[in-house]
């Protein structure tokens, strides 16, 4: 219930509910509802590795299967002062190695 002098929200004082800005103060009971609307959860999708090819590709040469391209990533790795470090994924093979700047 609202203060029908000034709309502030009425809260309860010892039995009373009184409200706290202009001091108007209610006899009667008041009964307070809530209600929540809920929306329909979506999936999450999840990539699995098959499908995760989602990083840039550039000219590397696999060291394992020598392919001349891969996928690549960087990540800070030490301190923030320090280079980061590029990871690299052999389109062909798979295969992962990182390289230090």
């Amino acid at each position: 219930m609202f203060c029908p002098k000034c709309g502030t929200i009425l809260v309860q004082k010892t039995k009373r509910y009184g409200c706290p800005k202009c001091g108007y103060s209610s006899k009667e009971k008041i009964k307070i509802e809530t209600s929540e609307k809920m929306q329909e959860k979506r999936e999450i999708g999840v990539l699995k590795e098959k499908d995760a090819n989602v990083w840039p590709v550039t000219t590397a040469t696999c060291p394992k299967c020598g392919h001349d391209e891969a996928f690549f990533w960087s990540a800070q790795m030490r301190a923030g002062d320090e280079a980061e470090t590029r990871f690299f994924r052999c389109t062909k093979c798979k295969h992962t190695w990182r390289e230090y700047s």
